[in-house]
Order: structure tokens, then sequence, then C-alpha cells
């Protein structure tokens, strides 16, 4: 079996996949943080946040600035652009199917609805 990889997107959806991490994004959207400020938000120790922060800024989700003992966290510069694109070209193949299969649907409700004689008829001859 042949894979596929794209290296570059493996960081931004492994970092997505977790809720804890998207919180944090939902959080920095809204304002600037410290770690410390994060960890106490999803009531967490500081090196399990810090993970989580370190994750998110691989992926180029969050920039961190220390400043004196306070790093603080804000939204990067990963826009998402490619990843929001291949997302868009699956979402179209996968709407394509749901077409196809509601015609398929609709069609075998048609033949449903058909009286029963009008059904049975290219049976019997």
């Amino acid at each position: 079996m042949v894979q596929f990889q794209q290296t570059h997107f493996n960081a931004p959806f492994a970092a997505l996949a977790d809720t804890t991490r998207r919180g944090v994004l939902e959080q920095l959207a809204r304002a600037d943080a410290s770690i410390t400020d994060l960890a106490n938000h999803f009531d967490m120790t500081l090196t399990g946040m810090k993970k989580h922060v370190g994750v998110l800024e691989l992926a180029g989700l969050v920039t961190t600035e220390k400043v004196g003992r306070v790093r603080t966290c804000r939204i990067g510069p990963c826009r998402l652009d490619e990843e929001m694109e291949w997302i868009s070209r699956y979402r179209a193949v996968w709407d394509a199917r749901f077409d196809s299969l509601d015609r398929v649907v609709a069609e075998l409700k048609r033949k449903d609805t058909l009286p029963a004689a009008r059904r049975n008829r290219g049976r019997h001859e």
C-alpha cells in the first residue's frame, strides 16, 4: 500500500486533534495569555500546559515570548490555508458522493411508491 504523507500537514493536524489545544487557541483568539493563566484556566499543571503550548508552537499556531519570568502566548502565523484547501478538496469529493447517494435513495423511494400492480407487472410475464 502506498502511503502519501504531507509532513507539513502533520503538525497542525496533530495540534488541532487535542481538545485542550483547541481550547488554548480559542482563549488566545480572545487575548494573549501567559502559560500560567492558561494552566489555571484549564486546571492543569504548568508542565502540562507548557507541553501543549510547545505542540502548538511547533505547528506555527502559537508564538511565545518570554519577558522576565513570564512567557506570554499569542496566536501564531500559521493561517492553515493549505490545510483548509486540502480539506476543501475532500469535502467536494464527499459532497459528490452524498449527492449520488441521495439520488439513489430518491429513486428507491420513487420505485417503492409505485402501485403494487405496476411494480409486479414485469415479474410475472
